[in-house]
Parts: C-alpha cells; sequence; structure tokens
C-alpha cells in the first residue's frame, strides 16, 4: 500500500512539473507566393510537424504563431503525409485550406503575444518564410525578447531568416559570432531557387558575423550555440528539436 501512495506521489509530482513548463513558440509564415510568381509556397511540414512531435514529446506546451495572426500555407510540396508519423498527426490536429492553399487554419499574431509567457521560441523552414520573417517587426521583437530574458532561439533552414535583422540591446545582430547551421547557398543552387529568394540565406549570415558550418547537401546538420540552436534543411528539423530542448533544460 505504501508503495503504491509512492507511486501514485511521484506521478503527481512528474505531472506537476511537467504542467509548470512554460510554453514554446513555433513560429510559421503568412507567406504563401514565392516572391513575385505564381508559384505557392509556405511553411515546410516536417519542419513544423517534427519539432512540434519532440516538443510536445518533453511536455512543453507549444503554441502555434506567425507574423499577422491567422492562416499560415503550408508548401505543397512539403505535403508527405504516407510515410511520416509526425506530418500526418500535425496534419489530422492543425491541416486545413483556404482558397485553394492547404495550411494551418489558425495561428496567434505575434502582434498579441508577450515574450515573458514563453521559455523558446522556434521558426520553421519553408521558402515562404524569405519574405515575411525578416522584416517583421513582431519577430525582431519577440525574438530579441526571449532571448534577453534566458529564452531559447531556435530556426531550422529557412527559417533563420528570421533572426538576420534581430539585434540585441547593445546594436550587435543576435547571429554576430554564433556558430549556426542554414539552408546553405549550394542547396539553393541544387533546387534552382537561388536567383528566387531576395538573398542567400549562408552568404547573408557570412555577412552579418555568423560561422557558418555546413553539412552536406541536404543531410541532417544541427547546431547549438549557447541559447541559439539551428538547423540547415528538412533532414535537420528533428535534431534541431532536440537540441533546442537540451538547452531549455541546461541549467
Amino acid at each position: 500500500m505504501k508503495t503504491l501512495i509512492l507511486s501514485l506521489s511521484l506521478l503527481m509530482t512528474v505531472g506537476a512539473i511537467a504542467q509548470e513548463k512554460s510554453p514554446i513558440l513555433l513560429v510559421l509564415t503568412n507567406n504563401g507566393k514565392m516572391g513575385e510568381t505564381d508559384t505557392k509556397t509556405g511553411f515546410y511540414l516536417s519542419e513544423a510537424a517534427h519539432p512540434y512531435a519532440v516538443f510536445t514529446e518533453a511536455n512543453y506546451p507549444v503554441v502555434l504563431a506567425s507574423p499577422k495572426g491567422g492562416f499560415a500555407p503550408v508548401d505543397p510540396k512539403s505535403m508527405e503525409l504516407e510515410d511520416d508519423e509526425a506530418n500526418q498527426a500535425f496534419w489530422e490536429k492543425y491541416g486545413s485550406s483556404q482558397d485553394d492553399h492547404k495550411g494551418v487554419a489558425e495561428t496567434k499574431s505575434l502582434a498579441d503575444l508577450k515574450p515573458e509567457d514563453f521559455s523558446g521560441v522556434f521558426y520553421a523552414g519553408g521558402h515562404g518564410t524569405m519574405w515575411d520573417l525578416p522584416t517583421s517587426e513582431q519577430v525582431q521583437r519577440i525574438t530579441a525578447a526571449i532571448h534577453k530574458q534566458g529564452g531559447v532561439v531556435g530556426a531550422v533552414c529557412h527559417g533563420p531568416a528570421a533572426l538576420v535583422n534581430v539585434k540585441l540591446e547593445d546594436g550587435s545582430h543576435l547571429i554576430d559570432g554564433k556558430k549556426v547551421a542554414v539552408f546553405t547557398d549550394s542547396e539553393e543552387e541544387a533546387v534552382k531557387l537561388a536567383d528566387t529568394v531576395p538573398f542567400l540565406l549562408e552568404t547573408k549570415f557570412q555577412d552579418l558575423g555568423a560561422t557558418v558550418v555546413p553539412g552536406e547537401n541536404f543531410t541532417e546538420n544541427a547546431i547549438r550555440d549557447g541559447q541559439l540552436v539551428t538547423g540547415q534543411n528538412p533532414a535537420s528539423a528533428h535534431k534541431a528539436a532536440e537540441l533546442f530542448v537540451e538547452a531549455l533544460e541546461a541549467e
């Protein structure tokens, strides 16, 4: 009987600790078009779904957000559901369609959110991010504030585009002097979009003082540098999320 009571007490304690964890902010793009073209894009499904699975399995609540709030389009090329349990589970929970473009039906607007409510912010990739995340004042505000309060900042593939204009209180760029993994110039050339995107991530990060540590094209490569976690491509989403949780729980 005593053993049973102790076991129940332990379970209740673990449950209480899990409930006390501050949420992670998972940010998606609102942009569903590839620049001035008519080609559909958006966030890359696995780059949201796999981190979401890792975060929730670690008992972190997750809040889906975007610069404007509302509908967040998914890149049609990333709709891989049949052989990907994480993608399938995420899509069953959040998937929808709007004007013939699939995506997440509802996200919170960053303008309505307080940085102090979150333990970290993670930016999912997808080519759509290249047009709205870099110029979003709300992205810059919430990222800088979460970093200042000791939270973790993460991004994968094209998601690091969110970080190029984020500055710290001293005026320096958040990524200056940091080791990072981003979608490489070589990968952008390989998918034949180097002349379509507004800038090349690898080159931009290097210009801003970051040290880009590239892996082989389209293979797993994720890096943690203190409070900053980045991943190179879709294959890196799961590992980047694991490193993100590791950074959250580092004391």
